[in-house]
């Protein structure tokens, strides 16, 4: 399924993405597009692409073409999906130490949904944290590895 979503390729883009999407959640899913992972993730974005028109826009970044924010943002475990609104990065608080990103897949598309709602409202709200709305349970559990500490 991620032949339906746009693809950013370079580091321009990206760049291009972040500073132009105004007053809706900047949805990026890094990854590849040949990991069993990544198309499942793929396919749950694209089929709720059109629902969260309103509220989000849904891009896909290769992690190995643009490595500069693969590194930026510690992506160590693919899929990872980073958010934005208005050029500011969006954190969520999903009971993990990690906020600066939801790391694997959604298991389904109403936690995806939900989310973004609780992203969007809260950015509107002029906050930079928000609490995840998805149950504990449906959160991928991952050891963050942390390099030269």
């Amino acid at each position: 399924m991620s032949f339906l979503l746009p693809k950013l390729t370079c580091k321009r883009e990206v760049d291009q993405a972040i500073k132009t999407v105004a007053e809706k959640v900047l949805v990026l899913r890094f990854g590849r597009d040949n990991d069993a992972v990544c198309l499942q993730l793929d396919d749950i974005l694209a089929k709720t692409a059109h629902d969260l028109s309103k509220m989000a826009v849904i891009y896909l970044v290769d992690v190995n073409k643009v490595p500069v924010y693969t590194q930026y943002f510690d992506i160590s475990y693919i899929p990872s999906t980073v958010f934005f609104f208005n050029g500011q990065h969006m954190k969520v608080d999903y009971g993990s130490p990690d906020h600066t990103k939801f790391v694997g897949s959604f298991k389904t598309k109403q936690d995806f949904i939900d989310l973004i709602e609780v992203i969007y409202r809260g950015a509107m709200r002029g906050k930079l944290i928000v609490r995840s709305p998805i149950d504990p349970n449906n959160i991928p559990k991952y050891d963050l590895l942390y390099q030269g500490i």
